[in-house]
């Protein structure tokens, strides 16, 4: 079994792979590289085949999305570690071996570098930024991320700290517990499954980290846009996946809150004219009662697999409150006490 692989998902990123590729590559020596393709219809595949004929190439059979890309690709990958690494990321010189330095701890799960911006290289980006958090109705935010508020990164977040999810955008983590665990819900989609996963396996009382010593650079949106209704959708569905299936205690009263939360979200779009973003709420919450049953079921198989949860990285506050009502929208400012 090899110790690494490197596992890039590509969907039409032909130009991504011409661009980012190199520097994988370059900066990875030892370590195999795999594209899975899934079902690109422009020519990433040729031009894979014609340019980069040693990187190993899996064909997908069909295109489920991010986390059913990767299942099916994964399937066939034997690996000690795997590392998910979207196609629009520009790694850097020596990236691989502070994440596998934080790999030799045996109760570390998975762990990823620092984001940077790749269109504006001194800032956070906001998948990811230097490490997951969520609060206590579990939005998720970033250290040098809080909702759409980015950071530049003057070195302030450069420990190597605990967090409660690693960003799928460059994700390392151990293949026996990523199988273990069912691997991403493809019900997701995509968008929120590697938080998901990370809290499954939270609940196992694994950990996870972020080690700002591996930094990369990462286009973003670079598939789906960040304002896109159905990113909008995705987010809202996806998050109130993740509540139904992980939330600790009564399932019930922590619904009815993010549910009106939710709606207050759907007032201002309704305000700003933003009718499709509007529609997508919408949308996504009939998704979820449309889902519920099978939601339900996966959170009583996910319990009867749970051991101790591991709560690090939660943060026992509004994130909301913090930042629109106490205007506090750097990580730094937060009340360490509520972590």
């Amino acid at each position: 079994m090899k110790k690494l692989a490197i596992v890039i998902l590509n969907f039409n990123g032909k130009d991504f792979l011409e661009k980012f590729l190199p520097s994988v590559i370059q900066y990875s020596e030892g370590h195999e590289i795999i594209v899975a393709d899934n079902c690109s219809t422009d020519e990433s595949v040729l031009f894979l085949q014609e340019n980069f004929p040693k990187i190993r190439l899996i064909i997908n059979a069909s295109n489920g999305g991010f986390a059913k890309g990767y299942n099916d690709a994964l399937k066939l990958v034997d690996s000690e570690l795997y590392l998910l690494l979207n196609s629009d990321i520009e790694v850097t010189e020596n990236w691989l071996n502070p994440l596998l330095e934080v790999m030799k701890d045996p109760d570390v799960a998975g762990c990823q570098p620092k984001i940077r911006s790749f269109n504006a290289k001194q800032n956070f980006e906001h998948a990811g930024a230097s490490g997951g958090f969520l609060d206590k109705d579990y939005f998720p935010f970033c250290r040098g991320r809080i909702f759409q508020k980015i950071e530049e990164d003057t070195g302030q977040y450069n420990d190597s700290i605990e967090v409660f999810w690693s960003t799928g955008a460059a994700l390392m983590i151990r293949s026996k517990l990523y199988h273990e665990s069912g691997g991403l819900d493809e019900d997701f989609f995509a968008h929120m499954e590697e938080i998901d996963l990370c809290w499954r396996l939270k609940k196992r009382g694994c950990k996870f980290m972020v080690e700002p010593k591996s930094v990369v650079y990462h286009v973003g949106g670079g598939t789906l846009d960040y304002s896109s209704p159905f990113k909008t959708y995705l987010n809202f569905r996806n998050s109130l996946f993740m509540i139904v299936k992980n939330h600790e205690g009564l399932l019930f009263p922590k619904m009815f809150r993010r549910l009106f939360l939710d709606g207050i979200a759907g007032i201002r779009f309704l305000v700003r004219g933003e009718f499709k973003q509007l529609g997508s709420v919408f949308k996504a919450h009939r998704d979820v009662y449309l889902k519920l049953g099978s939601s339900l079921k996966k959170r009583k198989e996910i319990k009867k697999n749970s051991t101790q949860f591991n709560r690090k990285g939660l943060f026992n506050d509004s994130i909301l409150w913090q930042r629109y009502i106490l205007k506090k929208d750097l990580f730094s400012h937060l009340p360490k006490e509520k972590f």
